[in-house]
């Protein structure tokens, strides 16, 4: 007999943590929540830009940007985040 209850493994939060830190969004993607991953990625491309016309002159590229790399941490954060989660919830 089988388990009709037993639900699929989820993504390794290892693996979607490698993915959101190589491109923005995609460890969202890969957790099949890719509007949440385009949002972080409209944020970050938005703040990049604020911050850079904020900034001064004299600044280094990442306090240029650092809008964008704040969003991006917390991208990748979000995703790891949500896939412990989800791993957890399917363990137990």
């Amino acid at each position: 007999m089988t388990d009709r209850t037993a639900s699929p493994a989820p993504t390794n939060p290892f693996l979607v943590l490698g993915a959101a830190i190589a491109l923005p969004g995609s460890g969202h993607v890969l957790l099949g929540v890719a509007t949440r991953g385009l949002q972080f990625l409209f944020f970050m491309v938005i703040l990049g830009w604020v911050t850079t016309k904020v900034a001064t002159p004299d600044a280094s590229f990442v306090g240029r940007h650092a809008g964008g790399f704040l969003i991006y941490a917390l991208s990748i954060l979000d995703a790891y985040k949500m896939a412990r989660i989800r791993h957890a919830q399917w363990a137990h």
